[in-house]
């Protein structure tokens, strides 16, 4: 029988989606930011927080647009099917996709070969969530 993991879909460090982070921040120049409670939302089982109503509406309108790949767990490790937390900090927008990483040195390996990386995470998401 296949159980599904005890797991969110959205890693949730610190209890909020993005670790806190304003998933609509990446997306600007500026780069991310730490989002405020004032203005959050749940989607997906998870807790969003974005530093602007601005924000909270552009996610609200249009979520996968924004949200993480492989529910926010670090991309590199999704890659190897596994499930790994991953590092706010520790990002890059990929053709209009945000993929975290677990830290800057995971970040560095997984950078040398984005498209394969990317190509073979795709393969383990969402199934690696329900692997028991």
């Amino acid at each position: 029988m296949v159980r599904a993991k005890t797991l969110p879909m959205f890693f949730a460090g610190n209890g909020y989606a993005v670790s806190g982070y304003d998933a609509v921040s990446y997306f600007r120049t500026s780069g991310p930011v730490i989002g405020q409670k004032r203005f959050s939302l749940m989607w997906k089982g998870a807790e969003w927080r974005f530093d602007s109503l601005v924000n909270l509406d552009r996610f609200e309108r249009n979520p996968r647009a924004f949200a993480p790949q492989y529910g926010g767990y670090c991309a590199y490790a999704m890659a190897k099917g596994e499930l790994l937390s991953s590092d706010p900090k520790a990002w890059k927008i990929i053709d209009g996709r945000l993929y975290l990483t677990h830290s800057a040195k995971v970040e560095k390996v997984w950078a040398k070969n984005v498209g394969r990386y990317i190509r073979q995470a795709d393969q383990h998401w969402p199934a690696v969530l329900y692997q028991g």
